[in-house]
């Protein structure tokens, strides 16, 4: 069904990779008590160690239907639940560098982009698992239904895909707004806060633009990834994209994995809930203040 014979060695690689960040985030959730990462980053780990277990299965028996089925569901949702930890860790950064310079609440921007990748989530599950069904209906007599059913789970998942493209956009969009907002200290609604009317350039802490730059990596990585789903799926099931072994070893399990690596190493626990950025900002003017008293 693929075309190709997955490569035995590749698919251990990246199940083992797989293994190895899930179970760091796993015990990464535990220790600093950010509960949220069980049911986003960890859930995005298991879903794709899944999706290369059935490969491996696949790798030495690749006639057989029920590890494709399992891989094309397991690593087509596998990185929404990653794309959610994102969500999350963007509301926790704008509490900490101020409300006022988002157009969006803190919570509101959780409960809406992390409502949208639930929807989005289960749209490419719906379509993976009618493609799946669609692939293990064999019979000469439904094989035009089954070309028809197929399709059809392909048209799904790429709408979900296409769904997730766009919700990143708009992600990113925000974001940049929100920390241009900040640098050059215009706010987007009033907050009576201490120093909030001191105009020019303001700066945030090292660790935050260690947790920002974290950010923005694992999000190019994933918006990599789904432009090659986008294209792969929108060329058919028999195209030369989907059929080809590397760009999918590459596209999809390269890129995923530098995404979730990347939320291990640049870790939410340890640079944003135990920092704070205006911290500097705020003693420094009020330094200033003391010594224009004194003087």
């Amino acid at each position: 069904p693929y075309h190709y014979v997955p490569t035995e060695w590749i698919c251990i690689l990246f199940l083992v990779l797989y293994s190895i960040s899930t179970v760091l985030h796993l015990g990464q959730a535990v220790k600093y008590r950010l509960w949220w990462m069980i049911p986003t980053a960890t859930f995005a780990g298991i879903l794709e160690i899944l999706g290369w277990s059935a490969r491996l299965w696949s790798s030495r028996n690749p006639k057989l239907l029920t590890p494709y089925e399992m891989q094309i569901v397991g690593t087509i949702i596998a990185p929404t639940p990653l794309v959610a930890a994102n969500f999350i860790i963007l509301g926790r950064v704008i509490t900490q560098i101020g409300p006022q310079y988002s157009r969006l609440t803190p919570r509101l921007y959780t409960i809406v982009f992390c409502c949208f990748d639930i929807v989005c989530l289960i749209v490419q599950a719906v379509g993976g698992a009618s493609a799946a069904h669609a692939a293990n209906t064999k019979t000469s007599a439904s094989m035009v239904c089954t070309s028809s059913h197929n399709l059809q789970g392909a048209n799904i998942m790429l709408g979900g895909i296409a769904a997730q493209l766009f919700a990143i956009v708009v992600y990113v969009a925000l974001a940049a707004e929100t920390l241009l907002r900040f640098q050059y200290n215009l706010p987007f609604r009033h907050v009576e806060q201490r120093h909030i009317s001191e105009k020019g350039p303001r700066t945030v802490s090292k660790n935050l633009r260690l947790m920002l730059c974290g950010m923005a990596f694992c999000t190019l990585c994933i918006f990599i990834r789904s432009v090659y789903r986008t294209v792969e799926l929108a060329d058919g099931w028999n195209g030369p994209v989907i059929t080809t072994e590397r760009y999918f070893d590459w596209l999809d399990g390269g890129m995923v994995t530098l995404a979730i690596y990347t939320l291990n190493f640049f870790y939410s626990g340890i640079l944003v809930k135990k920092d704070n950025p205006l911290t500097h900002a705020s003693q420094q003017s009020i330094d200033e203040e003391a010594s224009s008293t004194k003087t």
